[in-house]
């Protein structure tokens, strides 16, 4: 199989009917469907994470509205690649009748000024854009481009589609066809894929390039294990599955469960993730799931971002788990979050509220003379270091920011703030 394109590149369906999957954009009556029965789609967006058939649809729909296609990967291209995209077609003019679709794989790639680039373009029709993205375009594009486009999400492969793909590479590829390949089970194929159409047919090959031309060959999972290089679980550090994993272990962390938090560091680790990316999340989390309820956490945290830092992969495994563990064990807290979120509520209500005379800086005679400062009261300077005084704006004099939740620490914090300030002084 040397020198031949990959199986997955060999696979690609020519025409629509022979694409498998995304029924819910593709069946009869479904919305991608309906426009390309009226021959007229919008400039859209492919949103789905990798291997689902993002690139291929893009070209099928060419194919099916009989219209030009113009291809750029984001990773490669700039400002400078667009205008000349545009600019071909616009010369071509009345000898593309049909229309002309521009398709960016990796659009969420693009600068702010490089998508600003597509606009007059798009917007006059000059060109029909697909974008292709495993990022959620709400937060990747800007909201100008994709106010133009039509969003439409493609889900992972069910095992349904990726068993008729694995069917039909051995019956239909013009290699594997030539080989005497069965299968009597799929699950490690599968789970080595998860849901990723490429992955699966790449993996599959490497499996069957390891045997003689001549010799049958029987799919099993043991056969799988054993052949392919990596059986890792599907981890997309650009894509949706690099936030959702994420997500998934900080809300076990909050939820008090050890033992998923490390199953959700297993599949960062597994994955390759950036170890010093899940060290900052942790120290994240010590402040806003656990804070004043046990202040240790921070320090834990921070501890083991520096302790990451300097170990690497694979040792910071170890790390990671330790401080995972001792979070999700902790007494949780989240009175300092929303403390600050309640006072920048506050902030963005009221604007920018003048400081007390008494608080400000005098840093100049004339200052001074205006008073700044002047009645202010040196907390060092009386019994136990304190003398009430008022802190705050005179127009929210009184707010209370800080709310003890039910641990005991931040409960301790709230008694002796009362006590400190409501019998001498009506704050």
């Amino acid at each position: 199989m040397n020198g031949l394109a990959p199986l997955a590149e060999r696979m690609r369906p020519k025409d629509l009917a022979s694409y498998i999957g995304q029924e819910h954009l593709l069946s009869e009556n479904a919305p991608l469907t309906r426009s390309l029965e009226a021959g007229i789609i919008p400039s859209m967006i492919f949103w789905g994470p990798p291997g689902v058939g993002k690139t291929t649809l893009a070209y099928l729909v060419a194919e099916k509205l009989k219209k030009t296609i113009h291809t750029l990967s984001a990773i490669s291209s700039g400002v400078k690649d667009v205008r000349e995209v545009i600019a071909k077609v616009q010369n071509a003019g009345m000898f593309q009748e049909s229309g002309t679709i521009l398709f960016i794989d990796e659009i969420h790639r693009f600068s702010k000024s490089q998508q600003d680039s597509l606009l007059g373009a798009v917007e006059k029709g000059i060109v029909t854009l697909i974008g292709a993205t495993t990022e959620n375009p709400s937060f990747e594009v800007i909201s100008a481009l994709l106010s133009r486009c039509h969003v439409y999400t493609l889900k992972d492969h069910t095992k349904k589609d990726l068993i008729a793909l694995l069917q039909r590479a051995i019956t239909q590829d013009s290699i594997l066809s030539q080989r005497k390949v069965s299968f009597k089970e799929y699950d490690s194929l599968l789970a080595i894929s998860g849901g990723d159409a490429r992955k699966i047919l790449n993996v599959f090959e490497i499996i069957i390039s390891a045997f003689p031309e001549n010799e049958s060959i029987e799919i099993t999972n043991k056969l799988v294990q054993e052949n392919a290089q990596q059986s890792l679980a599907r981890y997309d550090k650009d894509g949706d599955q690099h936030y959702d994993i994420i997500s998934a272990f900080i809300k076990a962390i909050r939820g008090s469960d050890a033992n998923a938090a490390v199953y959700w560091l297993a599949r960062m680790v597994e994955g390759g993730e950036d170890p010093k990316f899940i060290a900052r999340r942790l120290i994240i989390s010590a402040s806003e799931d656990i804070g004043l309820a046990n202040p240790n956490a921070l320090l834990l945290a921070n501890n083991t971002f520096q302790a990451v830092e300097k170990v690497g992969w694979p040792e910071s495994r170890i790390i990671l788990a330790q401080c995972a563990i001792y979070l999700a064990d902790s007494p949780k807290g989240n009175a300092a979050y929303m403390a600050i979120n309640k006072a920048q509520q506050t902030v963005k209500k009221t604007g920018n509220l003048n400081v007390p005379v008494a608080l400000r800086n005098a840093s100049s005679a004339l200052l001074k003379e205006l008073g700044y400062g002047e009645k202010y009261k040196y907390s060092h300077d009386f019994d136990g270091n304190f003398i009430a005084q008022e802190f705050l704006p005179e127009e929210i004099k009184g707010s209370t920011f800080f709310e003890a939740g039910s641990s005991a620490k931040e409960q301790a914090i709230e008694k002796n703030q009362s006590k400190l300030w409501s019998n001498k002084y009506n704050k």
